[in-house]
């Protein structure tokens, strides 16, 4: 037999086992299982310890309601793994594999993979209710007097300095021990004492101590501009890269319950927006 002859019988040969192959992986083989490292006993919750109004050990916060409804919904008991949201959060806790979920990042963040986004909020601008302020864009001449709070270098600030306002400005600190300090808190009263005249705040904290403490502060959502820093995010949950199955079954679940998702975070009086930046319900700061 000549070499050709050879290698043409070869070929065929191969082609002809590649078929077979194929068609028995089509009629019997199943697609292999999606990888997980969480815990199919426990739904387990990285979380804050002390950072109202998402968690606190107590479980008064929105994030601990919402873990208790999933852990319902997957019928597992729910656990923690605490530590505060500073540097090294992720790495202590979800990557030391101490538990499984993050209940809020930032949809597609670069820390973790993260489901489809639950909720859809931004920064609000607040102000006194007596003072009957109603602009939303910092480049209003209303506020060219006005001593103005927010939390350093968060995207308001940049509006704040393109609109030559910095000079007005009382700054909060933006990296703090939740245990100790509460910049958002913080700035919201003194807003209500008048050491400030505008607030600008993550629309979460403004909405949960408005509607919960009662005060006497009016909120909207801070007015975004076509050169301006992004306001607006769309909150997820995390999970490893590596639990493809849990975060699919997330995902189901948020599809599934979202409307009862909305209600729990308008409970807490958190402003929301639609997919069109619309609000949601008005960002009053009280409970719809």
């Amino acid at each position: 037999m000549s070499a050709l002859s050879l290698l043409r019988r070869l070929r065929s040969f191969s082609l002809a086992a590649t078929g077979l192959l194929l068609a028995a992986a089509r009629a019997g083989a199943q697609p292999a299982p999606m990888p997980t490292l969480a815990s199919e006993t426990e739904f387990r919750v990285c979380a804050d310890p002390s950072n109202l109004p998402f968690s606190n050990q107590a479980g008064e916060g929105f994030e601990n309601k919402l873990a208790e409804m999933f852990a319902g919904y997957v019928k597992k008991p729910l656990t923690y793994a605490w530590f505060p949201q500073i540097v090294g959060f992720y790495r202590n806790t979800l990557f030391a594999h101490q538990c499984d979920v993050v209940m809020g990042t930032v949809s597609g963040g670069e820390m973790v993979d993260t489901t489809n986004p639950y909720y859809h909020t931004a920064y609000v601008i607040v102000t006194r209710d007596d003072d009957h302020i109603t602009a939303t864009n910092l480049g209003d001449p209303v506020f060219a007097d006005k001593k103005i709070g927010v939390v350093a270098a968060t995207p308001p600030t940049d509006l704040l300095a393109k609109h030559h306002l910095l000079a007005h400005v009382t700054p909060y600190h933006l990296t703090v021990d939740t245990r100790i300090e509460a910049p958002a808190k913080t700035m919201l009263h003194d807003l209500v004492d008048k050491k400030i005249d505008v607030a600008l705040v993550w629309g979460p904290f403004a909405g949960y101590y408005i509607h919960r403490e009662h005060l006497p502060l009016h909120m909207d959502f801070l007015e975004s501009e076509p050169d301006g820093p992004r306001l607006d995010y769309r909150i997820a949950m995390g999970v490893r890269p590596a639990d493809v199955a849990f975060r699919r079954t997330l995902n189901a679940l948020i599809r599934a319950h979202q409307d009862e998702i909305n209600a729990l975070l308008l409970s807490y009086g958190i402003p929301l927006l639609d997919e069109q930046n619309h609000p949601l319900a008005p960002p009053s700061g009280k409970t719809p």
